[in-house]
Parts: structure tokens; sequence; C-alpha cells
């Protein structure tokens, strides 16, 4: 038998639930669908929110024939053959085929351009569907000439409605008397995904003897916890194992770091995308407490996309266990939020007329550059300066980490500044 998820599939628009700034009456999308003026579309979200539904719906409204890849299992060879269906079909239909690709950002640049010419000349209507932001995994040819819809996860309302529709609908489950007493551990295992909270769904139901069921969240827990595995099998790992992984590098444990990079290379994970997770932790998590960790985080990403697998996984292992070794610091990260959340109140404050660039005579009339000082024609190139707005005069934005190399800033900084920033 189907799971759950399957067989409760929406099969239009109206069936579809959620997503109502991109699906709702009134919509750009919907409009599109019901003028049958399909754009190229990619799908951008978490997992679980409708991303194929809405592909296979939109296809099935429009009446177009429809084809699937899947970004895992498929090359270059599977795209054009797809695309030479698609032309024969075009030269007996008008109707232009729907081209959809489940997981499109881990199709490499070459599978990316193979579809280019096609998607040019209309011989499909692209569909792409993808977990990661498309604007670093899509090649900007081809994203240039596709509207993207950013899908969000779904609401508590949302899973909750799925699942009474699920109770009353389901050939299955409406023929027991189930009744959803406490709905908050059935939500909170679903994180948002609708196949998990459906999945969840079926396993509690069928973990509860009898032809009435009342679901409360002990028996949620409990039921769950006894069929862990079973629950991930057809459920999404992927969030989970990636924010295992970088708390495990953030918290100095290489041990664990390197048995979540062996799950991620073991399920198929994209080794680009771990190394740049690794990239923006570099930053993130260590920042000047070790410079060397971003040159090192970004060597590596430069590395694995030349080496690829299977011997990209030793170049990673080293990364890991370097960055998980590191010393620790989010000092940056901190400074560079706080710093926009001061623009934000008060990005209109004026530049001082020191500061400003002063190219023309007019400029140099209304005294733009006057009084400013050359920190390199001083002791130790540096000179007590004015910086910042002088309404913003003694704002500290930037506090070192308590490690070696920050606490070395720490004493530049109070030895330049003397009180001025705290330091």
């Amino acid at each position: 038998m189907e799971p759950l998820a399957e067989r409760l599939r929406p099969q239009s628009l109206n069936e579809y639930l959620g997503q109502k700034k991109i699906v709702g009456e009134g919509s750009a999308l919907r409009n599109a669908v019901k003028n049958k003026l399909l754009p190229s579309l990619i799908l951008w979200g978490p997992p679980g929110v409708g991303k194929t539904s809405l592909a296979l719906i939109i296809a099935k409204e429009l009446k177009r024939p429809f084809y699937v890849l899947s970004a895992i299992k498929s090359g270059v060879k599977d795209v054009r053959e797809i695309i030479e269906k698609a032309s024969d079909k075009n030269m007996f239909n008008t109707q232009k085929p729907v081209l959809f690709i489940d997981e499109i950002h881990r199709f490499s640049k070459s599978q990316q351009d193979s579809l280019l010419a096609a998607v040019e000349k209309g011989v499909v209507t692209l569909i792409g569907a993808t977990t990661e932001n498309p604007s670093f995994e899509v090649i900007p040819a081809l994203l240039s000439r596709c509207q993207v819809y950013v899908l969000e996860h779904l609401s508590e309302a949302d899973l909750l409605n799925m699942a009474n529709a699920a109770i009353k609908k389901d050939a299955v489950l409406n023929k027991k008397n189930i009744s959803i007493k406490e709905h908050e551990a059935l939500i909170k295992v679903s994180g948002g995904d609708a196949r998990k909270l459906l999945n969840a769904l079926e396993i509690v139901v069928n973990g509860i003897e009898g032809e009435t069921i009342e679901i409360t969240n002990e028996k949620v827990l409990h039921i769950i916890q006894q069929n862990l595995a079973l629950y991930d099998k057809n459920g999404e790992q992927h969030y989970d194992i990636i924010s295992a992984f970088i708390k495990s590098i953030r918290g100095s444990d290489p041990n664990a770091a390197l048995y979540y990079l062996a799950r991620m290379l073991k399920g198929g994970e994209d080794i680009s995308f771990i190394a740049r997770r690794m990239l923006i932790l570099a930053s993130e998590d260590i920042g000047n407490a070790n410079p060397n960790a971003l040159l090192m985080a970004k060597t590596c990403f430069d590395a694995v996309n030349i080496i690829g697998k299977p011997e990209a996984r030793i170049i990673l292992s080293q990364c890991v266990i370097y960055l998980a070794t590191s010393a620790k610091s989010n000092a940056s990260y901190l400074a560079i939020d706080t710093a926009l959340e001061l623009v934000d109140k008060t990005g209109n404050v004026p530049v001082p007329l020191h500061l400003r660039n002063a190219p023309t005579k007019l400029m140099k009339e209304m005294n733009y550059g006057k009084d400013y000082e050359y920190a390199h024609s001083y002791n130790g190139n540096f000179v007590n300066l004015e910086y910042l707005p002088q309404e913003l005069s003694g704002t500290k934005l930037y506090e070192p980490g308590n490690n070696a190399r920050e606490n070395e800033q720490r004493k530049l900084l109070q030895q330049l500044w003397k009180e001025k920033y705290g330091y």
C-alpha cells in the first residue's frame, strides 16, 4: 500500500493546502496557470512543503505532458533524452511539455547548461525544485529565464488541517474512529514537513489498537520513539544531519563532526553543499580567533569541486578536523548583525564632512574632505579621528572574543582608542 502522504497528494490547486501567497486566489502563479501562460519556475523551500505536488498539479491543470528527472540519479544523457522526447511531442502537440527536476541544486553546471537551450527555445517549461538558495545553485543564464517562488514552512494551522483532512478523506483512516485530542507532539515531530506529519500520523494510528483511536501528545511521543527508524526512513534528514554536523564543529567535537560527515557522504549529500557550509562556519563560528580557518575552508571548497568523489572525502575530513579543533569566536557575526540593526535605526544619519570624497571644486568649497587626517602620515599609522557620525560617536559594535588572537586585538584597540569604545 502507498504511504499516507502519497494517497493524499492533492490533485488540484483547490485541494492544495498552504502557500496562499503563491497559489491563493488572485496570485500571479494561479493566474498564470488559469490563463495557460506558465513561465519556467524554480520552487525554493524546505522539505515537505509541497514543491512536487505543486508541479504535478500545474501540469495536470494545464493538461500538458509531464516529465520528471531526479538530479541525484540523472546525468546529461538523461536530460538530452528527455529534451528529445519533448521536441518530438512539440511536433505533434501545441502544448509545451513540463519538465520537473527535483533537487535541481544537485545538477552540475554541465547538466544545467544542457537544459538552457531547451528552456530558451521553449521546447520545455522547466519547473525546478530546490531546498537551496537558487542564487548560489542555479547557473545565472538558467536562473534569469525562470521565475523563483519561495515556499514557506507550513503553519501549525495548515498542518493540523492536513491531519484532520487525512482522517476524514483517506480510505484507510476514515474506517476508524480517530480523534486528535492533542496535536502539539504531532506538529513538533513534523518540523513543518507535511510528509513527516502524515508519516507520523499513520505510524501512530497503526500503533494504537482498536477502532476508536484517541491521539494524545504522550501516545505520539511514545509510538514515534519506538518506531524512529521507520519514521525517518522516507523522511528528509537533510536539515537534521547538517544541523548536527555544524553544531558538532562549533562545539569542538571532531569525532561527532566526522560521524555526521560520514552519514552525509553515505547518503549522497552534495560535497559542494558540505564544503560551503563549512566556509560559512569558518567565519561565523571561528572568525578572527583563527583567520586561517576561512582560508582552509575556502581551499577545501575549491579542492573538493576539482577533485570530486570519492577522494573529496579526505579533503573534507581534514577540513572538518581543523575547524573542529580551532579556537572559536562569533564576534564578527555578532558585530555585523549589531551594525545592521543600528543602520535600520540610523541609516539616514549623514556621513561626516571630513570623510566625504571631494572630486569637484564645488564639493571642496562645501568643506567635503576638510580636516581629514591621513593615518599613514602619523606614528604607528594611527590618528585619533572621529569616523562615526557625531550622533553615534562612541558606539561599540565589535566586542573581541575571549581567545588569544582577539585578546591581542582588544589590547591594541584599548591602546589606540583609550576609553572611547570601552575596550
